[in-house]
């Protein structure tokens, strides 16, 4: 026999909380995987510019979180069977690293929001870069060009908001893809779409994040109040 009356609830509500955890750490990895090989941010951010590279600090949140997302499976796995076996060294062990999880948690959702500006700040950066070299007949015209086009096709947008207006007058048709006239009536410049780009991805990860966090403040509770069951059970 094992424990019994509202422990035993307990112990079945812990494996149903941590059988989702572990759904929420499969869809968390997906997720990051996803935005890892999503065709837009793979494009602009692979892109290359003489020997500059454009910025990769969008990736280091993700592989964050492709970590987590495995851990989090594992960790839902061992609360899983922790709780049906009753082991307290599972349960000491799982509750363990859910605090080591949720300081990660919060540590990473510190450093994406200090950051979350910096990031689009920096891919615009890189774009006016690009964009001035490829108005420019140097020799390093035809690798800004085409960085320049790959951020236009990528993005369906056309320039940036300093030069907007000037389009028609400044550029070679050859930067903008076609229908470029629909986009300026649009409004959709680089700049614009570049901030809807990472807003929006961060916004999917911010919700993921603040599920995840309530899952494991309700786990760590279920985990220690199970451990206090069983030990004052008088059937191990």
């Amino acid at each position: 026999m094992g424990v019994e009356g509202c422990t035993k609830c307990i112990k079945y509500l812990l494996f149903v909380f941590n059988f989702i955890f572990w759904l929420a750490g499969g869809i968390i990895l997906g997720v990051a995987l996803w935005l890892r090989h999503d065709t837009q941010t793979t494009s602009i951010l692979y892109l290359q510019l003489g020997d500059k590279q454009a910025p990769n600090t969008f990736y280091v949140g993700i592989y964050i979180l492709i970590a987590v997302g495995a851990v989090m499976m594992f960790v839902g796995f061992l609360g899983c069977y922790g709780a049906i076996q009753e082991s307290q060294c599972l349960l000491g062990t799982f509750f363990t690293c859910l605090v080591i999880l949720f300081a990660c948690e919060v540590a990473a959702g510190i450093w994406g929001f200090v950051n979350k500006d910096q990031i689009a700040k920096d891919v615009k950066q890189f774009y006016d870069q690009a964009f001035q070299q490829a108005l420019m007949a140097d020799s390093d015209g035809s690798n800004a060009k085409a960085v320049v086009k790959t951020f236009h096709e990528t993005l369906e947008c056309c320039g940036p908001d300093t030069t907007i207006g000037a389009i028609s007058a400044l550029w070679r048709e050859d930067l903008c893809p076609k229908g470029f006239q629909k986009i300026l009536v649009q409004n959709s410049s680089c700049h614009k779409k570049i901030d809807e780009l990472f807003s929006g991805k961060l916004y999917l990860i911010g919700i993921a994040a603040i599920v995840v966090a309530v899952i494991m403040i309700f786990e760590m509770i279920l985990s220690m109040v199970l451990c206090c069951g069983i030990r004052n059970s008088s059937v191990y």
